[in-house]
């Protein structure tokens, strides 16, 4: 990188539901398109910004993590501002959380170690309509001791592919870790903890699902090894809706 660049590290805070997803789209609006027009609005020259990750369409972030690169003629306000100026020209639902410089070789995606998803459930009668966009509301009687113990069967080095969204490639690999994934809280309101150092796609979701499905005992939690090791989508449970899902840290 040529030396005149400085390189800052973003945590980035979003309401997912006015968009798709995090990343630049082709059709519709990705909110790393409207943080990168920010940034590069208030700082000429930056180049494009890097999000650690990507977001289906709908789903939020505490803790989303980018880096970009701007010209030291480009910073016009000292470091301790800059997140108040690049919000200074977001929608409401979009904020930087913090800026900080970060060395040259520091990248928001490949260094990033494993993350940390939340999932929060609504489970009452009646919904939150003050929450009703940040949870899932989940009426009928969950068995929340089930639901607690499944949920430590997750944890480990498995192949996910029963928990992996259906996509039109093969991966190379559906094998991932899950450090953490637990369900925390009391009823109504729940959260599912789900930490690993990497996700398949809508694989939260589908954990999340299968573990309320769980909870329902539409699904015995004693068969959820055996969903496992079939390494077949159709055996595992419903995709949770994507509404209720928050990236909430990227670890380094």
């Amino acid at each position: 990188m040529p030396s005149d660049f400085q390189k800052f590290k973003l945590v980035i805070a979003f309401d997912g539901t006015a968009y798709q997803g995090w990343q630049m789209q082709k059709i519709g609006l990705g909110v790393q398109q409207l943080v990168d027009e920010a940034i590069k609005r208030r700082f000429p020259g930056a180049k494009r910004l890097v999000g650690s990750s990507r977001t289906d369409t709908g789903v939020h972030a505490r803790g989303m993590v980018a880096h970009v690169e701007i010209p030291e003629e480009g910073m016009r306000v000292p470091i301790r501002r800059m997140a108040l100026a690049i919000n200074s020209l977001l929608p409401h639902d979009i904020r930087v959380l913090q800026a900080s410089r970060v060395h040259a070789r520091f990248h928001a995606q490949f260094d990033a170690k494993g993350k940390q998803y939340r999932y929060y459930i609504r489970n009452h009668h009646a919904h939150d309509p003050l929450n009703r966009q940040q949870c899932w509301h989940v009426p009928g009687k969950l068995d929340v001791d089930a639901m607690k113990e499944a949920a430590k069967i997750f944890v480990g080095r498995h192949n996910f592919r029963s928990i992996a969204g259906t996509q039109n490639y093969e991966r190379e690999s559906y094998v991932r870790t899950l450090t953490k994934v637990a369900v925390q809280g009391r009823k109504p309101d729940l959260t599912i903890i789900i930490e690993g150092d990497g996700f398949l796609y809508k694989m939260c979701r589908n954990i999340a699902g299968t573990l309320v499905q769980i909870g329902q005992g539409k699904i015995d939690a004693a068969e959820l090894r055996d969903i496992l090791e079939k390494q077949d989508r159709t055996a595992a449970g419903m995709t949770a809706p994507a509404h209720g899902l928050v990236l909430w840290k990227v670890f380094y």
